[in-house]
């Protein structure tokens, strides 16, 4: 009987490629193999242009770093977590986006937490992630202060939309666009504005409502605040009754979604935009697509995720956390929703009922 090898029983895959491994890596890209691994580790210590020709190879070779070897040997897991308080929001679901991107970039994972706009949730999220990434990015945080102190004690975390001294944090200025649009309006001969806010403890909504007051004074106009709890369209819907109660010809919203709804409100009372009353929003997401155009600040959102992701990363290679600011600024994008303010009487069939509608405001959304 013929003795068969055991080299002859062996089937091979036809085409077969061997695994892609980090030495194969560091030849294709040029580099060496500690460099492969920071690409992917310690990212802020490469240059940019390293960084994406490293990940950029890597990708084309289907190569994926072990993970849990890596968290064992680095202390880094690889992955960041952006908690958001609501992720329907169109402000946050660019922020979203822009974070995710950025991260992604820099070779990291995002896992995403939506809090509901509880305070309680988000608290639970910050606790049960900490142990599966390396840091946090809070947009508009729900929490008191010293809640989040005491998580950035045990985590790098930076913070979106809100002013904590010794904590990295973004902030998106957008009171000089809020100026820009008072000013537009007075030109156009309104008298009687409202700026129609989030529930007045938020850290953005306080910047919009000052900077309208201050603007509304110095062009002498009458301005009247009017709360709309937790931004939306229907918290915006239901606002009309009360701003036309108030005599105002136009308002300005605390974002898009809240003037859409206030758009809304008025159609269904048979007012035009602009022609019977003015309308401005922010954060201009969903500006473009509404009719008419809207007329809104642009609070460059997904920038803002961007950089607060550089931000913690960069903060990685320093043994102190993050604790430097950094400021975004908005600006008015003038479309089709701001007009000349009506004649007297011109209104009388929007004519209001006896009550406001204003909704009951929402002391923990911080947006």
């Amino acid at each position: 009987m013929k003795a068969v090898s055991s080299e002859q029983n062996v089937t091979r895959p036809p085409n077969t490629k061997p695994t892609p491994t980090i030495r194969l890596v560091a030849q294709e890209a040029g580099v060496s193999q500690a460099t492969v691994s920071r690409a992917f580790s310690q990212p802020e210590l490469l240059t940019p242009a390293t960084v994406e020709k490293v990940l950029g190879t890597a990708l084309r070779l289907g190569y994926v770093p072990n993970q849990v070897a890596r968290a064992l040997s680095t202390g880094r897991t690889g992955n960041i977590a952006l908690i958001l308080p609501d992720v329907a929001n169109p402000f946050f679901s660019a922020l979203m986006r822009g974070a995710q991107a950025q991260a992604y970039k820099r070779g990291y994972a995002t896992f995403l937490g939506d809090s509901d706009e509880t305070a309680h949730l988000e608290d639970m999220l910050l606790g049960k992630l900490a142990a599966q990434v390396d840091g946090f990015v809070l947009a508009s945080p729900r929490l008191d202060e010293p809640l989040i102190r005491k998580h950035a004690a045990r985590k790098p975390v930076v913070v979106i939309n809100r002013e904590l001294e010794g904590i990295g944090r973004v902030l998106v200025d957008t009171a000089p666009g809020f100026t820009a649009a008072v000013g537009l309006l007075a030109g156009l001969g309104h008298r009687a504005i409202a700026y129609v806010g989030a529930p007045r403890s938020s850290w953005s909504s306080q910047q919009r409502a000052r900077a309208v007051a201050q603007a509304g004074t110095a062009h002498g106009l009458s301005v009247a605040q009017v709360d709309a709890g937790r931004p939306s369209h229907e918290a915006g819907r239901d606002c009309v009754a009360g701003l036309l109660a108030a005599g105002v010809t136009a308002a300005l919203a605390v974002d898009d979604v809240v003037a859409q709804g206030i758009m809304a409100g008025l159609a269904e009372r048979g007012l035009s935009v602009p022609g019977d009353f003015s309308v401005v929003g922010c954060d201009d997401i969903i500006a473009a697509t509404t009719y008419p155009p809207l007329t809104s600040v642009n609070a460059r959102c997904a920038r803002a995720g961007a950089n607060a992701v550089d931000l913690l990363l960069n903060g990685f290679a320093n043994p102190a956390p993050p604790t430097g600011s950094h400021v975004i600024t908005g600006e008015l994008v003038i479309r089709s929703s701001t007009g000349p303010a009506p004649a007297p009487d011109s209104r009388a069939s929007g004519t209001p009922p006896a009550e406001t509608g204003a909704a009951t405001p929402d002391p923990s959304s911080r947006k």
